[in-house]
């Protein structure tokens, strides 16, 4: 790892200095070419009098500001993105004929888009929320966008009801309050009426909201598609990536308290990841269903709010992403990405899902309002690494030179080209699925069940998971004004499960409804009333799924992991040494923090840069907290209250925490001092216990101490 991050290090410097000397001699010109030498001052009638109109460098400056922004999305505003590739582990022609799955020489280039759904472009990054995971990979057959979440599952099953969505959980439009936050009247009222969201909803309220980094997080495809072999047969599938470093989060506490101290934190973390060459990976899995078994499950495939457990349907790894490349230019690529979910290949099919099929509309339409026009796919970081050609013309935002007298098929004029391909060159060929029936506005009776899925969640996860889920109720529904719909949520929510429901309930002083006295569900059928297809009682087809849990995700890696090193002048340079240099070996990233900036003076008479004084930063953005020995230091450190605040709060976190020598008398002035046999506080013990407990993520056998900390 250290060979590879100074490599990466040695690369950037030299592409530093070429971009300083590429930029050397350079004239500063309009956008016509024509030579500036004044860009600081208007053209006046003489230097205290009125602008004149006639400034033309002023007004190409002004106008080229002026229209600098496109309206942001409408929802997944907020979003990072980074460059990478995939590599195929495993061929499988037996199920696709696409080279993306059959080629394992290739190095596909990737485009990756990170994103929360609710909030604005200035929102923070830590808000309770789903996050986008979408990936656009450059394939020698075409552009294939997989545009998914790090949720399996999404909160509606029809697309005419995407609107209506984003409109009750968006900021209420009288007052514009809240903003990036489901936790208010408009967002509850419209779940307690449309159970179909319990699924992804208690996905929300669980800590897979709030990710410790994008980089800790899956990804899912969410709909079912189909693959398709050179055969012309068909498989089910469902898509997934899961990150190597592991699924892993912050609390609620903490997320709140990230937002105050770097509301940039997810995007600041995975740039300088990269940067550091600390590359984000994510294996690539699938689950595949056979064409012949669509109805063997207690659910429906095609229904968008349920996931098939991997307990029945187990995921296949057949390859791996990588991050290795920042965008060089926000705007140019993140910002004007555009990601179609019918951007597909040969070898991938959709599937009847009505949620899908609505996505295949409305993303196109999404970005001829955002990016202009239908030239989109010209802008650098949306066009394909192949050729295109076709009789499509003009328009706006057209860059490119169409040549030749004809714009249409069938021509002679033109050599009869651009010529149609045979499906055995590569051509694109729909899956020809028999279709006998009415047309009908309605839904299927096989999407009805909300309530088993959600239950079957909350089941899997571990104890600490669940009481996680509890609370982000409990703060949630007690930012709601209305009690009618309080109320109503705790009668749904105990249709889940009535333990979480009796919890919830006691934090709002509230009673759990033995009744309601509307259907529950007013969204789905083809009445008015709502009452034709109500959701069933919870089913237990199968008692947990280890993969919904978080306990069960990957804990053998501490790469990327921030430590923070709290030290004063005259703290051990041997225990200092010794502690960063086993941490840097596993790929831990160090951080020295201080009563001030600067430089310190170790007790061998060393400089060491400081990275960040007390005042500038919170122990929230640290995953663990190691204290060396030295008395001048400890001394130093006793003085100032927020190093006590910083251990507190790493140790309410349930962090792990190490001390050496004298480092264990600043302990002694926290809560810690009371809890030194804690499994994850590690007082003059050696740097690998530290570093397993800091691969652990939490101790959260803390928690019931934890939680009684006032920070």
């Amino acid at each position: 790892m250290a060979k590879k991050k100074k490599k990466f290090e040695t690369e950037k410097q030299n592409q530093l200095e070429k971009s300083i000397k590429d930029g050397q001699g350079k004239p500063l010109t309009t956008n016509q070419g024509l030579k500036v030498n004044d860009t600081n001052n208007s053209l006046k009638s003489g230097e205290r009098g009125s602008t004149l109109l006639e400034d033309f460098l002023l007004r190409e400056k002004i106008t080229n500001f002026d229209h600098e922004r496109i309206p942001e999305r409408i929802v997944h505003a907020r979003g990072s993105g980074a460059h990478g590739y995939f590599e195929l582990y495993k061929s499988i022609p037996e199920l696709s004929k696409a080279g993306i799955f059959n080629d394992t020489e290739r190095k596909t280039p990737v485009f990756v888009r990170f994103s929360t759904v609710a909030g604005s472009k200035g929102s923070p990054d830590l808000a309770r929320d789903v996050r986008g995971f979408a990936v656009k990979f450059y394939t020698q057959e075409g552009t294939w966008d997989l545009v998914g979440n790090n949720m399996p599952i999404f909160f509606i099953q029809d697309a005419m009801k995407f609107p209506d969505l984003v409109h009750s959980v968006k900021p209420e439009p009288n007052n514009e309050i809240p903003q990036a936050a489901s936790a208010h009247d408009t967002f509850y009222d419209f779940v307690s009426h449309a159970t179909e969201t319990l699924h992804n909803q208690i996905w929300v309220m669980s800590d897979r909201a709030i990710p410790r980094s994008l980089r800790m997080m899956e990804g899912f495809g969410i709909h079912t598609f189909r693959l398709i072999n050179d055969k012309g047969e068909s498989h089910f599938v469902k898509f997934h990536w899961k990150p190597v470093l592991g699924v892993h989060s912050v609390t609620w506490d903490e997320a709140v308290k990230i937002n105050g101290a770097d509301s940039d934190f997810h995007r600041r973390d995975l740039w300088d990841a990269i940067e550091a060459g600390h590359y984000p990976e994510w294996e690539f899995g699938v689950q595949i269903v056979k064409q012949e078994d669509e109805h063997k499950f207690e659910f429906d495939l095609l229904d968008p709010t349920k996931l098939i457990p991997e307990e029945m349907v187990p995921v296949q790894i057949i390859g791996k992403m990588t991050l290795n490349k920042n965008p060089e230019n926000f705007f140019a690529e993140t910002e004007q990405v555009a990601f179609l979910p019918g951007h597909i290949v040969p070898g991938i099919d959709f599937t009847n899902d009505p949620l899908l099929q609505g996505r295949l509309f409305s993303y196109r339409d999404t970005q001829l309002s955002r990016l202009g026009g239908p030239n989109f796919h010209q802008i650098p970081i949306n066009r394909p690494v192949v050729e295109t050609h076709n009789n499509q013309r003009d328009g706006i935002m057209q860059t490119e030179i169409p040549k030749g007298q004809t714009a249409y098929f069938p021509n002679t004029l033109g050599g009869g080209c651009p010529h149609l391909s045979k499906m055995s060159e590569g051509a694109f060929d729909s899956y020809e699925e028999r279709i006998d029936a009415k047309k009908v506005r309605g839904r299927s009776e096989s999407f009805s069940d909300h309530f088993s899925q959600p239950a079957l969640f909350y089941r899997s996860l571990a104890k600490w998971e669940q009481e996680h889920v509890a609370e982000a109720y409990i703060f949630e529904l007690g930012k709601c004004n209305q009690d009618h719909i309080k109320q109503r949520m705790l009668w749904i929510i105990a249709q889940i499960n009535k333990d979480l429901a009796k919890s919830v309930a006691k934090g709002l002083g509230l009673a759990v409804p033995k009744e309601i006295d509307k259907p529950i569900n007013q969204a789905i059928g083809a009445d008015n009333d709502g009452t034709k297809n109500q959701p069933p009682k919870a089913k237990n087809y199968l008692d947990s799924d280890p993969a919904l849990s978080q306990s069960n995700t990957k804990f053998d890696s501490i790469a990327t992991r921030k430590v923070a090193f709290l030290m004063a002048d005259g703290f051990s340079m041997k225990q200092f040494k010794k502690m960063s240099k086993d941490l840097k070996e596993k790929g831990a990233m160090v951080e020295i923090i201080a009563p001030h900036g600067g430089n310190l003076v170790c007790d061998e008479d060393m400089e060491h840069k400081i990275d960040a004084s007390i005042s500038t930063t919170e122990s929230v953005l640290f995953d663990a907290v190691y204290i060396p020995g030295g008395k001048k230091s400890i001394k130093k450190l006793k003085e100032e209250p927020k190093f006590v605040k910083f251990i507190t709060e790493a140790f309410k976190h349930c962090k792990a925490i190490s001390v050496d020598g004298e480092g264990e008398e600043l302990l002694d002035d926290t809560i810690v001092s009371k809890h030194k046999d804690d499994k994850s506080i590690f007082i003059n013990q050696k740097p690998n216990d530290f570093i397993d407990a800091i691969a652990k993520h939490r101790n959260w056998e803390r928690m019931d101490i934890a939680a009684k900390i006032p920070v």
